[in-house]
């Protein structure tokens, strides 16, 4: 798989479903690809700490519109991406696959106590990413002026956006009733 594709799924994905993002916090122990991808954005600032608990325990309360996680997520870590997002704010955050259903199972379940919206996405290959937003939907309300006005990307666009979350019904029927789309 490309790196590329993946950076650009894990940031615009997010960045372009939230009505008006300012602040992005990136959690990551490769960020590089991440914050190239961020650049794009004049009018959004972007904060990057390691893949690390305790650091995230220090980020400001309510203080992040959209947040990029590469950290493995236990219920702690899932409490405190939703402490540090704003009241419609959303977590991109990857996952191993979608076969490992019982670990997605809890991560969504918990997320489900904070959100409104859970939807798996792909992100580039085999690659699985989770969007869990307090309000905005990701294909519903997709900013497709913003994704239109975008610089620079070699696979990211609208059509992909929304196409990445298409799964199919073995997928659909293995989470019913915990994806909440």
């Amino acid at each position: 798989m490309k790196e590329f594709i993946y950076n650009e799924m894990m940031v615009h994905v997010g960045v372009c479903t939230n009505k008006n993002p300012e602040n992005v916090l990136i959690i990551s122990e490769n960020a590089a690809g991440f914050v190239h991808e961020m650049q794009k954005y004049e009018d959004i600032s972007c904060d990057v700490i390691s893949a690390n608990i305790n650091l995230l325990r220090d980020a400001k309360d309510a203080a992040y519109d959209v947040v990029i996680s590469e950290m493995d997520a236990d219920a702690a870590v899932l409490a405190h991406y939703n402490r540090v997002l704003k009241e419609d704010g959303l977590l991109v955050t990857s996952i191993p696959s979608l076969d490992e259903t019982q670990a997605n199972k809890q991560i969504m379940e918990v997320l489900g106590k904070y959100t409104k919206v859970i939807m798996p996405f792909h992100v580039g290959g085999d690659k699985l990413s989770l969007l869990a937003s307090k309000e905005y939907h990701p294909t519903a309300d997709v900013i497709l002026q913003r994704t239109d006005m975008l610089d620079g990307l070699a696979y990211y666009n609208c059509d992909v956006h929304v196409g990445s979350f298409a799964m199919g019904n073995h997928i659909r029927k293995e989470y019913l009733g915990i994806i909440k789309n």
